[in-house]
């Protein structure tokens, strides 16, 4: 069974409710309609009814059990609205603005969905960037306990079983955070370490990746490396973590025994990497895709007190519903 079917059978276990802002993109709607049909997710289309329904008749799609909201006519929304203009009060919002948002923008409204516990997770991202799926829930979710940095991780799952865990691991961070500090790579590689426990059922087993291993280099890089696994370990003790590790001294138990002789993690089959940027993570991920046939599912993204996801703007269909399934698994946990 692969990954991505552990995963929708896992979500059918516990079926949650996941809001999805862009009611009206004919992608979503079809994937609204598959997700059901599958009993995934429970779904909610935020937008226009009108709009949304022209769209299923378009593209031949049935939204029989998919529910529809319209924020300009739900009487939830005024309710939404004071929430958010108390929430934002300290930074300014004034309740005229609060409305604004709440009734015209279908991304905000779905993230009070999320905050007022109408909703178990929300996904978007098929016409908006990253940073308009991510600011309202930045602004309004904000951060799991523990959790200072949202960061983001891909499933990948190898045509060969001689890694991670029969050919799944985790890559970290490889999406959002393009140059982060030692406390912020420290952060992400604790959220990606949860994101394994609740969306893989697995226990993590930590590499902190570098171009150097236990030293053998120096430069202000690997020293935010070596500062960034000391803190982990320090906010997790009980994790199975080290670093900073070579890609190869990682993975090879032979280069492992060489180079990083005792460590808990290097050659010992890591089911989670964590890459010193986003450079290095997001040419790593699709190094591996494109060369090894790697499949990707992602990113995922982490460390919010409730799950909300990006999607890539050239998503298919498949990919909406496979992560609405993720969401609604880390929903669960």
């Amino acid at each position: 069974m692969s990954v991505i079917d552990r995963i929708k059978a896992k979500a059918k276990t516990n079926v949650k409710h996941i809001v999805l802002a862009e009611g009206s993109e004919p992608r979503t709607v079809q994937a609204a309609a598959k997700i059901v049909a599958e009993g995934l997710a429970k779904i909610t289309l935020v937008g226009n009814p009108e709009e949304i329904r022209k769209v299923a008749a378009e593209t031949g799609t049935d939204l029989q059990g998919v529910a529809i909201v319209d924020p300009a006519a739900c009487e939830k929304s005024e309710a939404y609205a004071e929430k958010l203009c108390e929430l934002r009060q300290k930074k300014g919002m004034t309740i005229e603005q609060a409305r604004d948002l709440v009734y015209k923008n279908t991304l905000y409204f779905a993230t009070m969905m999320l905050k007022m516990d109408d909703a178990d997770g929300m996904v978007a991202g098929a016409i908006n960037s990253t940073g308009n799926v991510l600011r309202p829930a930045l602004q309004i979710i904000k951060m799991a306990p523990g959790i200072s940095t949202a960061s983001s991780c891909f499933i990948m799952e190898l045509p060969t079983k001689q890694y991670g865990d029969d050919g799944v691991m985790l890559f970290g961070d490889c999406a959002v955070n393009i140059e982060p500090s030692a406390d912020e790579l420290a952060a992400i590689a604790l959220a990606t370490a949860n994101t394994c426990r609740s969306l893989l059922q697995a226990e993590p087993r930590v590499a902190m990746l570098s171009f150097s291993t236990k030293g053998s280099a120096k430069h202000d890089v690997v020293t935010r490396v070596q500062e960034a696994t000391a803190k982990a370990k320090e906010l997790a003790p009980d994790l199975m973590l080290d670093g900073e590790l070579q890609a190869d001294a990682a993975l090879v138990p032979e280069v492992a025994n060489l180079k990083a002789p005792g460590s808990s993690v290097a050659g010992k089959n890591p089911n989670v990497l964590i890459f010193p940027n986003l450079g290095a993570g997001n040419i790593g991920y699709k190094l591996v895709q494109r060369l090894a046939g790697a499949k990707a599912i992602g990113p995922i993204i982490q460390g919010l007190a409730k799950p909300v996801n990006d999607l890539s703007r050239g998503c298919n269909v498949e990919e909406i519903v496979n992560t609405v399934a993720a969401v609604a698994v880390i929903a669960q946990g």
